[in-house]
């Protein structure tokens, strides 16, 4: 066979998976049914195509995730939170949208947490929430990702919360699926790999590959920085050669001009929002029913197996009993990788929870995170399949939450 049959036979399977996929999206768009307002401007088909993406091209699982979503927009709205309401938490820079894009255009959500500030984890949720709005706001367009650079200067363990953590995964994961392209962590300390032993189930496959630990006394890393950012743009502080430090008062007044443009980002009027459309190669190796692939794109950073991180959450289905709707909703969005060490880090939700006596909410979630266990327990009696995990180790990628 010539190379340029070749070439016209992989073009040819390519155009039929993608033919696959937006039937898909159709299939989605029809079990929601009508939508009006900021529910429609929700559901474009680049939108439709994460949460797909996210749960392996199942339309029900998909369906079921958006409209969860869609619930929680219209409870939670993260679109109307403003810089006044969550000012507090911003002060001291612990997370913040920098000026600058990565080498793939991707916004940059900078991430400092050993200068956490506040207490309360309802707090820090809602200002990463806004942080996430704002992210998405100021992408260009064409893409849907950001990138997360993760900096542990200062981190010691008091700053360590595993129920922070689970409700950040909870959020990126549940919320924001496919939208985080790679989260890099920097000089993360040696005592970091013992929580992220037990933090590391809580994440999907997916977004776990998506994390890629970088240190800078380690040279073969630093082609890891080169290769997502200009370093001319990039701080000091992750290797770059920009001398520029976080403001409070000049990043206040940016995110009070981003406020003002929020609204019409999220009206009817804004028609690139509804009319987003699906593009098959911003998201890697994309596999459908039919189990053809399309090739990896440059702008994956990270050098994703996404085949490996399908077939691990494909695993969920088979294993997957539903014995209560309950229970199955879990399964599918935290989709677990190991069973064992989840029940550990649940007890570890456990501890934490019970020592924050003022926080009602989480004590709710450790009642509600014992009652899985239970059912996680049972479930392992009846079956002895397990779930791989395949967790990421901390000098290399794999490959999605996006989260």
């Amino acid at each position: 066979m010539s190379s340029g049959s070749g070439a016209n036979n992989g073009h040819a399977k390519e155009a039929a998976l993608y033919e696959q996929q937006l039937s898909k999206i159709g299939e989605v768009r029809a079990a929601l049914g009508q939508l009006s307002g900021k529910s429609a401007l929700c559901c474009s088909d680049g939108s439709i195509a994460r949460y797909l993406i996210a749960r392996n091209w199942d339309v029900r699982k998909a369906t079921k995730m958006l409209t969860k979503t869609l619930k929680w927009r219209s409870e939670y709205k993260p679109d109307e939170i403003r810089w006044d309401e969550i000012s507090s938490e911003a002060m001291t820079g612990k997370i913040y949208r920098s000026d600058y894009f990565d080498k793939s255009g991707r916004s940059i959500l900078v991430m400092r947490p050993g200068c956490q500030n506040t207490k309360k984890s309802k707090g820090q949720i809602r200002y990463l929430v806004y942080c996430m709005e704002n992210a998405i706001l100021n992408l260009p367009a064409g893409q849907d990702q950001m990138v997360w650079l993760i900096d542990f200067a200062g981190f010691s363990l008091p700053n360590v919360s595993l129920l922070v953590t689970k409700l950040t995964a909870d959020v990126l994961q549940g919320h924001y699926p496919e939208r985080l392209g790679v989260a890099i962590l920097y000089n993360a300390p040696k005592f970091f790999e013992s929580f992220w032993k037990m933090a590391s189930p809580l994440l999907e496959p997916k977004t776990k590959n998506k994390v890629k630990f970088v240190y800078s006394d380690r040279p073969e890393t630093d082609k890891i920085m080169e290769d997502l950012f200009n370093l001319d743009e990039l701080e000091c502080a992750f290797g770059g050669r920009s001398p520029v430090t976080f403001n409070i008062n000049d990043y206040a007044a940016r995110m009070r001009e981003d406020d003002k443009k929020m609204p019409l980002f999220w009206s009817p009027e804004n028609s690139s929002l509804a009319a987003e459309p699906y593009r098959m190669k911003n998201h890697g190796s994309q596999q459908c029913d039919s189990g053809l692939k399309t090739e990896e794109t440059p702008s994956d950073m990270i050098g994703e197996t996404e085949a490996a991180s399908e077939k691990s959450g494909e695993t969920d289905t088979a294993s997957e009993k539903e014995d209560t709707e309950a229970a199955s909703e879990e399964r599918e969005e935290t989709e677990t990788s190991s069973e064992k060490r989840g029940e550990t880090a649940t007890e570890s939700v456990k501890e934490e929870e019970t020592a924050t006596v003022s926080e009602k909410k989480g004590e709710t979630e450790t009642g509600s995170e014992k009652k899985e266990e239970t059912e996680t327990e049972s479930s392992t009696v009846k079956s002895t399949s397990s779930r791989g995990e395949g967790i990421a180790s901390a000098g290399k990628s794999g490959s999605s939450s996006d989260p």
